[in-house]
């Protein structure tokens, strides 16, 4: 893996999201020794099934980013509004140049710019604007893209898997999705792997590539 991404910030608009579109590859890099951070923007108390607590996803986030292996002090949430991110855009643009200065990340994970999600797209967007000196790619999310460009893999070993998936389980008021389950998951993998002559891997669109 490239020498300068040492120091690894994922943007996850809710909780989960961030597992769901590079959860393989933040196991990877800190199977490597790198260091990982985790933002998310919105616990999505709205959207929270019935009869289970509000918090239950800032609950579940904790325990899903600490069986990945990041550092309880390297997540950080937010409690913005679900669907209503890009009210406030300018406001999540600020905390990212906050964030920027506070971590200079070598390399930045968000979603693509062509997730239909409006929240998603917020973040994507206020991402590239807050981040543009340093690396960035999108990462994947099949129920929400209608395009996606696959121009960056990064190969996958079954433990990596195993470990997305362990944390994607912490979620347990998310498990009724239908791309939650195991073999989705694994199937989703394998196809990414097939396509680079691997057993598994996560892909990513090129939004911004920097050498030193």
């Amino acid at each position: 893996m490239h020498k300068n991404w040492q120091k690894v910030l994922v943007l996850a608009p809710h909780t989960d999201d961030g597992e769901f579109g590079c959860g393989g590859t933040i196991a990877r890099f800190l199977d490597e020794g790198k260091t990982v951070f985790y933002v998310a923007f919105s616990t999505a108390e709205k959207s929270v099934p019935e009869g289970l607590p509000k918090n239950i996803l800032e609950v579940e986030v904790r325990e899903a980013t600490k069986r990945l292996g990041i550092p309880p002090e390297n997540l950080i949430i937010y409690k913005y509004e679900v669907r209503k991110l890009n009210y406030i855009r300018q406001e999540i643009l600020e905390e990212l140049v906050k964030i920027r200065y506070q971590l200079e990340p070598d390399l930045v994970f968000l979603p693509s710019p062509h997730d239909l999600h409006q929240d998603h797209q917020t973040v994507a967007i206020e991402g590239i604007r807050a981040f543009k000196q340093v690396s960035i790619v999108g990462y994947e999310l099949p129920w929400n893209n209608i395009t996606f460009h696959t121009q960056m893999f990064i190969k996958l070993q079954r433990g990596h898997i195993d470990t997305k998936l362990a944390a994607l389980k912490a979620y347990q008021s998310q498990q009724h999705r239908p791309y939650a389950t195991e073999d989705f998951i694994l199937g989703w993998a394998r196809t990414r792997g097939t396509q680079i002559g691997a057993n598994f891997a996560e892909t990513f669109e090129v939004i911004r590539w920097v050498f030193d």
